[in-house]
């Protein structure tokens, strides 16, 4: 047995593997279940007691022996295989990601917010957490006046003169801008609001709005009813036509909501307007003079006028949604059919 030992590593010593297949070969003849060590351990079983402890220690050093080299043969090939395969071609385009696209609703927002600066108008912004005063009061809503509940509104805090409040118009945009910009004032007032509304497929407690406001000295609704419609026909089309009837809010007077012909049965009557021929997009009206005093500005100097849309109901009426929830489930389907959609 001694003999037989000595010459197995002798063996391994001069042993040599090109591929992975000798290797394996390698391993199955000393390794194996018939391999020439597995062969000897069987054998030990035969040595004489007395000479155990010595050919048990060579025999264990013998398979270690015989792991480490099939294992150094294995890493050899590997190491041979990768450096002779071929290099990478650098130049190659990597692995395609799909990428993301725009929000339908800032996809409008900017469609609304570009067509107003081509008019001249510039973009102001303000905190979606208000006091009383720039949401309400300012805006000629009196304390405990039944118009307040027209919105129903979210309080942050309450208790005190002047509580905090989730915005429920971006008209507050309109007061502070009122307050320190220097007349003439042209602005657009894009943001998010907020009102406790129930959650349907026509309403939802978060939605967005781009408010307007023009004062300078002379403005008519003459000029609101001029922007207006070509506002409606830069977003809907050149043939757009635009009606204006009577209505009430706190802080214009005369007061008007805005119809747009529709754009999908060109007025003949469809299910999308219900069978008039037309949809509704605004409410606007002229400045109260009340609403200038409270910024300090002189009614009997300056007028002006103010409107405001929801972007929400804008892109229902461009893209025919017919449920306001598909623009808060954020449903891949859904996103994905707005991918291609141009900004200007």
């Amino acid at each position: 047995m001694k003999e037989a030992i000595d010459q197995i590593f002798k063996e391994l010593a001069d042993l040599k593997a090109a591929s992975a297949k000798e290797v394996e070969e390698a391993r199955i003849r000393f390794l194996g279940k018939k391999g020439e060590v597995t062969a000897l351990m069987e054998q030990f079983r035969t040595v004489a007691p007395e000479l155990k402890r010595e050919y048990g220690q060579r025999l264990n050093e013998l398979k270690k022996a015989a792991n480490a080299r099939i294992e150094e043969l294995k890493f050899k090939v590997e190491e041979s295989e990768v450096a002779s395969a071929p290099k990478e071609d650098l130049s190659m385009p990597g692995d395609s990601f799909p990428l993301g696209s725009r929000h339908p609703v800032s996809i409008v927002r900017q469609q609304i917010v570009d067509i107003f600066r081509k008019f001249g108008y510039d973009v102001a912004e303000g905190p979606e957490i208000e006091d009383d005063y720039h949401v309400f009061e300012a805006l000629n809503f009196p304390p405990n006046h039944p118009a307040r509940e027209m919105q129903d509104t979210f309080f942050v805090s309450t208790g005190h003169l002047n509580p905090l409040l989730l915005r429920t118009h971006t008209s507050s945009v309109q007061v502070r801008t009122m307050e320190k910009q220097s007349l003439p004032i042209r602005v657009v007032c894009p943001g998010r609001v907020f009102r406790n509304e129930a959650i349907s497929a026509r309403a939802h407690c978060i939605f967005h709005q781009v408010e307007g406001l023009y004062i300078d000295k002379d403005v008519t609704f003459a000029d609101l009813k001029q922007a207006i419609l070509l506002f409606a026909r830069e977003m809907f089309g050149p043939e757009t036509e635009i009606r204006m009837r009577p209505s009430y809010f706190p802080f214009t007077e005369p007061s008007a909501e805005v119809d747009v012909s529709c754009n999908i049965c060109h007025g003949k009557g469809c299910n999308i307007c219900k069978g008039t021929g037309w949809l509704e997009i605004m409410g606007c009206g002229m400045v109260d003079p009340n609403v200038l005093k409270a910024s300090g500005i002189d009614p009997n100097e300056y007028s002006g006028f103010a409107f405001g849309m929801g972007v929400e109901r804008i892109a229902m009426l461009k893209w025919q949604v017919n449920d306001l929830r598909h623009y808060f489930e954020n449903d891949m389907r859904f996103l994905q059919e707005f991918a291609t959609a141009t900004e200007v």
